[in-house]
């Protein structure tokens, strides 16, 4: 459905073909040449610089190539013109039969259209949110959610067999500090006057219910009793209390997690001391003592022997420690293993989602991916920059449930989860992101999630007024796809099938490079020629997409419509949002 593609494919037959006539050299390789919209518009529709790549291989002028190129793909029917431009760039201008029939081909595709097979069904683990199970999600988790989620969406369409999971962070000293906090409730939900939250421990009123189910189900069985004894089970209960709050976070943004993957779990199993053995028997890992951090003074640092793991031999700015003085595993040795065993489930593909705060640990955790699998397995890491949380321009303040921060639940249950779920994506992760809980429920131009909606809505309002004033006018699907569409002739619908034909090439580009937030800009430039072409119709009456004296006409437009339709649904589809019937 590419239709990149599709020209590409034309060009290998006609290389073929000049190689089999003597004209060009034989076995000429392709992969460079790209096919791409032209940087201005007026140059054409597609511009390609197969010339210029291909020269050498072909022993010519960049230029005499492209002109015997050229001459032979303006043989195609779906061809209009063609020129050549600079030092040997191809433009062509296609024929309206041809968006004709990459019309037709969306209608047959219904929201299944943009579907390819670009990752042949390759595994891909998306690791997203992973906060630690202290507390409910705030809106900074809620940022990565929504964007691990609508790239694993992405890349389910784009062909790849796509695992979503959470790493539970159940293993280090937090999940101490929890168990300590919920020991505090427990006993005040028995009676006691417990006073200030001690500092260092977790102050949040969510907690008080963690206390009270724990006194409801264990009694008194935990009062004076010393803390080694009641510790590991009452960790143990509000882990999984705080879970259970988590999933129904995820919940009311319809996140469903396929795997769950606990720390502590890994590390009982003795993953951690495995992987750590197998890289010290590859010699990655080794006794030694390092340099002192930048920026520190000379007296402030203690110098001692540590077990590091040589990162700096997979491109890291230096070697890192896994094991604490303690003899217990650092964070990162515990992070190894989780990786790894994700590479030892077949995961070769990785992606983590992950706070901008995590910046400094992206460079390590590559390093150990290819240390660990032995240069199979790849890691990407996508840091999802702030949210600034706002109510009309000023800062929203702080959950009184959540203690410190907004709650990922107060966001949703106040604005809707298709608008939280498509104003996350409509930045480029790493970029601040200004959310404003009074804009983004505005009915205007400026508020893309109603502006797209309101677009796919005014698709289906078109289509029950067409139903209205032609009964007898067939508007099924199946009807809209035999429509005779080459009665669309005027500029802004043939510019209009153009943008929809640029979906499939959109959903490839958007996979390969991790970037759902290029489905929300494209889901705004199409709801804005949608609705221009509307507007036309009010201004000049025959460009109207209900004509009651011309059926033919008609039905050719309502298939456009149809098809605007079919694609803003796909998109909002793979954000988890909605298409809203009307407004």
């Amino acid at each position: 459905m590419n239709y990149f593609h599709e020209l590409k494919q034309e060009l290998r037959k006609i290389i073929d073909a000049l190689a089999a006539d003597g004209r060009l050299s034989a076995d000429l390789d392709l992969t460079r040449a790209g096919f791409e919209p032209p940087r201005e518009a007026a140059h054409g529709d597609v511009a390609t610089n197969a010339a210029l790549v291909l020269a050498k291989q072909a022993n010519m002028k960049p230029r005499d190539l492209a002109a015997l190129l050229a001459e032979e793909l303006g043989q195609l029917n779906a061809v209009a013109g063609v020129d050549v431009a600079g030092p040997g760039f191809i433009n062509l201008r296609l024929a309206p039969s041809f968006w004709h029939s990459q019309l037709a081909a969306i209608l047959g595709a219904g929201t299944h259209y943009g579907s390819c097979a670009l990752g042949q069904g390759e595994k891909v683990n998306v690791e997203y949110v992973s906060a630690n199970p202290t507390g409910p999600l705030h809106v900074g988790h809620c940022r990565g959610a929504v964007f691990g989620d609508a790239l694993a969406a992405l890349l389910e369409r784009a062909g790849y067999d796509v695992t979503r999971e959470y790493y539970i962070n159940d293993a280090g000293a937090q999940v101490d500090a929890l168990a300590r906090s919920a020991h505090l409730r427990y006993r005040e939900a028995l009676g006691e006057d417990i006073g200030e939250i001690p500092e260092g421990l977790y102050p949040g009123e969510y907690l008080k219910d963690v206390g009270a189910a724990l006194a409801a189900r264990d009694g008194d069985r935990w009062l004076g009793v010393e803390e080694p004894e009641w510790l590991a089970p009452v960790r143990a209960f509000a882990i999984d209390a705080l879970m259970d709050l988590i999933r129904d976070d995820l919940a009311a943004l319809d996140i469903e997690m396929d795997v769950f993957t606990s720390e502590r779990g890994l590390v009982e199993a003795g993953r951690v001391d495995d992987v750590l053995a197998d890289l010290k028997q590859a010699g990655h890992m080794y006794r030694g003592v390092l340099e002192p951090p930048k920026g520190m003074k000379v007296d402030d640092w203690e110098p001692r022997e540590q077990t590091l793991f040589r990162s700096t031999a997979f491109g890291d700015d230096v070697d890192r420690p896994v094991m604490k003085s303690d003899g217990s595993w650092t964070y990162f040795a515990t992070d190894i293993a989780n990786h790894y065993d994700k590479f030892q489930r077949g995961f070769c593909n990785q992606i983590d989602v992950w706070g901008a705060d995590h910046g400094g640990y992206v460079k390590r955790m590559k390093a150990a991916v290819a240390a660990a699998s032995g240069g199979k397995a790849e890691l990407d890491v996508k840091l999802c920059q702030m949210v600034n949380l706002m109510d009309k321009g000023q800062p929203v303040r702080m959950s009184k449930r959540a203690g410190s921060f907004v709650t990922l639940r107060d966001v949703v249950d106040q604005v809707g989860k298709d608008v939280v779920r498509f104003i996350m994506l409509t930045r480029k992760n790493d970029a601040m992101l200004d959310f404003d809980l009074t804009k983004v429920t505005e009915q205007s131009r400026e508020n893309p999630v109603w502006y797209v909606q309101y677009a796919h809505a005014r698709t289906r309002s078109v289509l029950r007024q067409a139903k209205e004033q032609m009964a007898a006018l067939d508007t099924d699907d199946a009807a809209l796809a035999a429509a005779a569409l080459d009665r669309l002739s005027h500029s802004a619908e043939l510019d209009l099938i153009r943008k929809l034909a640029e979906w499939p090439a959109l959903i490839e580009g958007a996979a390969s490079a991790h970037e759902p937030h290029r489905l929300a800009f494209y889901l705004h430039e199409l709801a804005a020629e949608f609705h221009a072409l509307w507007t036309k119709g009010k201004e000049e009456p025959e460009l109207r997409f209900i004509i009651e004296s011309d059926a033919a006409l008609t039905g050719a437009r309502l298939a456009l419509v149809r098809a605007v339709g079919f694609v803003i649904a796909a998109g909002l589809g793979i954000f988890g949002v909605a298409p809203l019937e009307e407004l």
